[in-house]
């Protein structure tokens, strides 16, 4: 938006656009000389996401890489401009992945090669080296003891029909192109023409080459890393989104990145910003924005609830989102808890909007309420679970006289109910005083078991309830893992023989609306089991320059600020 940004020598455009023999103009859309400063907490430390999700790897993933669609409020969103993804057969599932004409920035097109390459990372064909993480997502990792079939292609090499042993719900984002392939094949064999390169990595899928694969991996997982201070070679800076890097900077600061259209981009909708800084936001964000800053995201706090309603009073945008994590209280269902009775008149003894009024302060009204711990408010699933669950008859709704629902679960008056929560964290501190207080009145006797480590309390389940946020869940794994009975992140541990056959028919619903109904089937086990009363979902603040438009902000765990870069324009 401002001139004088201190800028490095570019790394990636005019190498690319070299590669490619020449120099496309910037899409019409692109304002020139318009630039947007971001305070950006993230770091760049490789170009392939899919191999290492860090938040600032998939940030800048969202900006210079395109798919088939994004998934939105828990529902997928196509994006044509880049292809379709198509049900050819439901016996056997096989599902067709059919490219437009996107192509990277050095002018190779993407094809059937870097389709095929994102299907082995899908199956767990390219796992990481011992003790690395995030080489395959959920489905991979399933996937991985036993790969289908390598998908067949088409004879102008732009589609693959990927057949699955189940149906899948993620159906249609199991299958990414996110590095390019003729890197991968030129890196992993040595090759140096493009096309040949793409062949290499096609056949070493096809022929199942153990040893061409395990060096294909290598690159996948290794090949994309971005050395601390180094120039970045440019081809592991390749784009295929609607944005190409063009600077990467490091001082005492932290790390920036800077964007810049994508001149070979084809998409439906092309940038209107001619260069986007993401920059370290620094120790008080909100004192640059309207000067070093243009855009920054951050966590509501008291300390801030006064320069932010400053800021609204001279009309700058402030969005509210949620982060895609829900606040909750859970139970250990064992000792006090050990009767599903005694749990849900506990439960229903805590009024919600006391936690959030207590927890959230100043700033309670940017908390959404919930009533799903397998749903976001706000989502086209959320109404359909909220409405079949059972949630308010059997936990949402107070008795009577929460003292006489106490007696009546067989649960003398004063006992103990060990409550954990984040000392370090203003809403749960808030949330125990308000929990404490409601549940004294009903004859509990509550104990503070606050702590200042957190996680090792929590892993100690010497507690017999917890204040906790934890994310909401997408998809059927990320469900088995929070509530099925070998779920690894189940605070209850809550075993449910229903609720796991349950989250297995999920992983193979491939009906949105289907879907929908499979998970409030989920959400009713978790309310008859009476373990976790749902409170709100967490917000996030995006403050806005009054010179910036456009800027909008999703709601969820993986909705990147810059997701939707694209709209963002600088106001004349």
């Amino acid at each position: 938006m401002r001139a004088g940004h201190r800028r490095a020598a570019p790394l990636a455009a005019l190498a690319a656009l070299m590669l490619a023999g020449c120099t496309p103009a910037l899409p019409e859309s692109v304002v020139p000389g318009t630039e947007i400063t971001v305070g950006w907490n993230g770091e760049l430390t490789s170009t392939n996401a899919a191999a290492a999700p860090t938040p600032g790897n998939v940030d800048v993933a969202e900006a210079i890489r395109g798919d088939f669609g994004d998934v939105i409020e828990g529902e997928f969103v196509p994006d044509e401009g880049f292809g379709t993804v198509t049900i050819v057969s439901d016996d056997p599932f096989t599902v067709r992945y059919d490219l437009a004409e996107p192509v990277w920035s050095d002018g190779i097109p993407l094809d059937a090669a870097d389709l095929l390459l994102g299907w082995a990372d899908t199956v767990g064909l390219l796992p990481a080296e011992a003790g690395e993480d995030g080489a395959a997502d959920d489905a991979g990792a399933e996937d991985a003891a036993d790969p289908p079939a390598p998908p067949k292609i088409d004879e102008f090499a732009r589609t693959i029909d990927a057949t699955w042993p189940t149906p899948r719900m993620d159906w249609q984002t199991a299958v990414k192109a996110s590095v390019p392939a003729h890197v991968v094949g030129a890196r992993a064999f040595g090759i140096d023409d493009a096309m040949e390169a793409k062949q290499a990595v096609i056949d070493a899928i096809q022929d199942e080459d153990a040893a061409a694969l395990a060096e294909i991996a290598e690159v996948w997982n290794a090949g994309f890393e971005l050395e601390d201070g180094a120039q970045a070679p440019a081809e592991l800076l390749l784009s295929s989104g609607p944005f190409q890097i063009d600077d990467i900077t490091t001082d005492e600061d932290g790390q920036g990145v800077t964007l810049v259209p994508n001149t070979s981009y084809r998409g439906l909708v092309t940038a209107k910003v001619a260069r986007i800084d993401l920059v370290p936001g620094g120790d008080d964000p909100l004192a640059d924005i309207g000067d070093r800053l243009d855009v920054v995201q951050l966590r509501p706090t008291a300390a801030n609830r006064e320069p932010v309603r400053e800021l609204e009073r001279v009309d700058f945008t402030v969005n509210t989102s949620h982060d895609g994590t829900v606040w909750s209280v859970q139970l250990n269902p064992a000792g006090v808890f050990g009767g599903a009775p005694a749990r849900a008149a506990f439960l229903r003894a805590l009024p919600a909007s006391a936690l959030v009024e207590r927890g959230g302060g100043e700033w309670a009204s940017a908390y959404t309420a919930s009533t799903s711990m397998v749903s976001a408010p706000g989502s086209r699933a959320y109404d359909i679970v909220a409405e079949d669950s059972g949630f308010t008859a059997a936990l949402g709704t107070p008795a009577d006289d929460a003292a006489v629902d106490r007696e009546s679960a067989g649960v003398a008056a004063g006992s103990r109910v060990c409550v954990l929560y984040d000392r370090s964290s203003e809403f749960a501190v808030g949330a125990f005083a308000a929990l404490r207080d409601a549940a004294a009145e009903a004859g509990w006797g509550v104990t503070d078991c606050g702590s200042d480590d957190y996680q090792a309390a929590l892993e100690q389940r010497s507690w017999n309830a917890v204040i906790a946020r934890v994310r909401i869940p997408q998809s059927a794994a990320q469900i088995a893992d929070q509530w099925g009975t070998e779920g690894t992140a189940s605070l209850t541990r809550n075993a449910d023989a229903d609720r796991d056959a349950l989250i297995a028919q999920l992983s193979q619903t491939t009906d949105v609306y289907e879907a929908r109904e499979v998970r409030a089937q989920i959400e009713a086990t978790i309310v008859r089991a009476a373990v976790a009363l749902p409170i709100a979902a967490n917000p996030q603040l995006t403050v806005i320059d009054r010179g910036v438009t456009g800027v909008s902000t999703r709601n969820g765990a993986d909705a990147s600020l810059t997701s939707g870069m694209t709209q963002w324009e600088v106001v004349p």
